[in-house]
């Protein structure tokens, strides 16, 4: 048992989270319980009373890497007590709690119950009154993650979401408006709409676009952000919606996964490269210097030299802003586990590292572009003079200031690429 049981005094409690931003948002509302019931949050490499890890499952480097966390904060801190949370919980909640100072394996469905959970349990002591609103050991984020749905219907034949997600569900327009609201009210400038699947967002009815217009209408957020879109779901009424509004962020994360019509079919995807395509030409109909992102994976079952080759040539022709590459993950349960022809981890890794240097020649081309051009960047940390943040198309962006720019807006003249992104002057 842990020693908190035994005084009164502001728990210390930090968090790390894994993969995608639906678990950032959720370990945001996590931390805001937290801080509620008056627990002090900070960060992992601080002394801890409490470890809660927000995991992933989507590839076995994701649950690698929850393990190898959660072993690291047992090292770091004996004493704590350690809590897994979330997809990996869902997917083999067992084989976290076999870990040394694993005290607690939590599922998505309970794990906004977490405080509650701890005194439950006996690891918190049950008679521990809550002390007055706790505190940060440090700054607060300027970006905001809110979750507006969560489940997917989709069931792609790779995918292990649906089956540690659930169903869709929506989040009501009244609920987000309040959260962004709340936000607003803490001082973040920009918030970003997450979900497993935003685009699919309905609520008795009301569809994602109908909810954009809600919160730019009832909200004074200085930065709206939408986290991924399938290509299926990018519209003209979706996109006419960023023509003439400067607060929605021209960034578009469009899932891709293969750039190869084959692939994409034994991978149950709902579109092809023309599809995906005519998505790109939308988009930058009416937002031309919009930052569009994606995910590829390499090494599907029987991807062959040629299908690999046509993704390649497809990314490269599309020229994205960043490419999110994955090699091929099998999940038990799902379709394509049990699929033949698996791709040997040797080719897996080469198609890879071919597809990496694709993804950084990419993104240095579309940095590149805006050398000489102006940004508006919202700057978030300062380390030995220089200041980092990112404008509103999602370009990391650095410049040097002798002034305190945590959560300020300012616009930037861009110079040279620069540490994965581009060196700037503040105008």
């Amino acid at each position: 048992m842990c020693s908190l049981n035994k005084e009164q005094r502001i728990v210390r409690v930090a968090f790390d989270t894994l993969g995608c931003k639906l678990n950032q948002s959720e370990t945001e509302a996590l931390t805001e319980k937290f801080l509620k019931s008056g627990y002090r949050i900070v960060n992992p490499e601080e002394e801890f009373d409490i470890y809660v890890l927000n995991t992933c499952t989507v590839t076995h480097i994701a649950d690698r890497k929850a393990r190898h966390l959660l072993r690291m904060a047992h090292r770091r801190n004996p004493n704590a007590v350690l809590v897994a949370a979330g997809c990996y919980v869902e997917h083999a909640a067992n084989d976290l709690l076999k870990i040394e100072g694993v005290k607690l394996a939590v599922g998505n469905k309970e794990k906004m119950r977490l405080p509650q959970l701890l005194k439950e349990s006996g690891l918190v002591a049950a008679d521990r009154h809550d002390f007055p609103a706790g505190y940060y050991s440090d700054n607060q984020r300027t970006r905001s993650f809110i979750r507006i749905q969560d489940g997917c219907n989709n069931f792609c034949s790779y995918c292990i979401v649906p089956y540690v997600r659930g169903r869709e569900k929506s989040v009501s327009p009244e609920q987000v408006v309040t959260k962004i609201k709340d936000k607003v009210l803490s001082g973040f400038k920009e918030v970003v709409l997450t979900g497993t699947e935003i685009g699919s967002y309905n609520y008795d009815g009301l569809s994602l676009i109908e909810l954009i217009g809600i919160i730019l209408k009832e909200t004074s957020i200085e930065r709206l952000r939408l986290s991924s879109l399938q290509p299926q779901e990018v519209t003209p009424d979706l996109i006419s919606l960023w023509k003439d509004e400067k607060r929605l962020c021209p960034h578009f994360h469009l899932s891709l996964q293969s750039g190869s019509d084959s692939v994409l079919k034994r991978m149950r995807r709902l579109y092809t490269t023309d599809d995906y395509a005519s998505a790109i030409s939308l988009i930058r109909s009416v937002a031309g210097d919009a930052g569009v992102t994606t995910d590829i994976i390499v090494g599907f079952p029987g991807e062959t030299d040629d299908e690999y080759a046509e993704s390649y040539d497809f990314c490269n022709k599309i020229g994205f802003a960043r490419i999110h590459v994955f090699s091929y993950s099998k999940r038990r349960g799902t379709a394509a586990n049990i699929m033949p022809n698996q791709i040997s981890p040797q080719l897996k890794k080469m198609r890879s590292d071919m597809m990496l240097a694709l993804a950084e020649e990419s993104a240095s081309a579309f940095y590149g572009s805006f050398i000489g051009k102006r940004l508006e960047v919202l700057w978030e940390q300062e380390a030995n003079g220089i200041w980092n943040g990112y404008s509103a198309n999602y370009i990391k962006v650095c410049a040097e200031s002798d002034k305190d720019l945590t959560n300020v807006i300012t616009e930037v003249s861009v110079k040279s690429l620069y540490g994965g992104g581009v060196w700037a002057n503040i105008i």
